[in-house]
């Protein structure tokens, strides 16, 4: 119990004086788990919704990969992305290993099947009336998509929540992608397993209790909005 408390109180110490290293980690981490998981929402939700609503060749084939893509485990995923982006890798000219453009990269990798398979599922388990009766209305392909987007509000939400949740307590790919560099792509997980190694578990407790309470903030958002008019 003492180690907590100790825990809690350098948590609370570090963001009460404003710790210019912990603001930058906790910035850092909130920013490229945002941009990872916007760009997954902007790819991932359309993609998912192509899947559930057209029948092509090959189709249950992709939503298997996706449903696949969702139990990659995260460390193979930044092993892939650090192959492809290393400077000998097929995008090495970029010279984007080793910073935060990476770890988006790699995050936006992990988040994207989660969202898109999440979004294939709530869509399909919508009852076929539903789709019926938006098209006898005389909606065009427009609202006909936005009335689904309605319709599947609660999935889609929840989808977003496990993509976030992903990707801001991941740490195997982002320390391989990333580095964990000072200053640039050193965020909450990778700084905590930095500490755990230096022996500094008090920091260490800190700097979870700060991800935990960034975590709980935007879920707790999210779900708002998710479960809006439902009571």
């Amino acid at each position: 119990m003492r180690l907590i408390f100790e825990g809690v109180r350098e948590a609370i110490k570090l963001i009460v004086s404003f710790d210019k290293d912990v603001m930058f980690i906790t910035w850092t981490s909130l920013r490229i788990a945002i941009i990872s998981t916007s760009l997954a929402m902007l790819f991932g939700i359309p993609c998912g919704m192509a899947l559930a609503l057209k029948n092509f060749p090959g189709r249950k084939f992709l939503i298997s990969l996706i449903n696949t893509g969702m139990a990659f485990p995260p460390v193979a995923i930044g092993l892939w992305v650090s192959i492809f982006l290393w400077r000998s890798g097929p995008l090495g000219s970029l010279q984007l290993i080793y910073t935060p453009s990476a770890l988006i990269i790699a995050q936006f990798v992990i988040a994207f099947p989660m969202i898109a398979g999440f979004t294939v599922a709530g869509i399909q388990q919508l009852s076929p009336k539903i789709h019926i009766q938006i098209l006898s209305l005389g909606a065009t392909k427009f609202q006909y998509t936005l009335a689904i987007i309605k319709e599947t509000k609660l999935p889609i939400i929840a989808a977003i929540i496990a993509g976030f949740g992903a990707v801001i307590s991941e740490v195997g790919a982002s320390m391989m992608v990333g580095g964990n560099i000072k200053g640039s792509t050193r965020m909450l997980t990778t700084a905590t397993v930095l500490e755990v190694a230096k022996g500094n578990f008090g920091t260490a407790m800190a700097l979870t209790i700060i991800l935990m309470t960034i975590a709980y903030i935007v879920t707790l958002l999210l779900t708002l909005v998710q479960q809006e008019k439902r009571e």
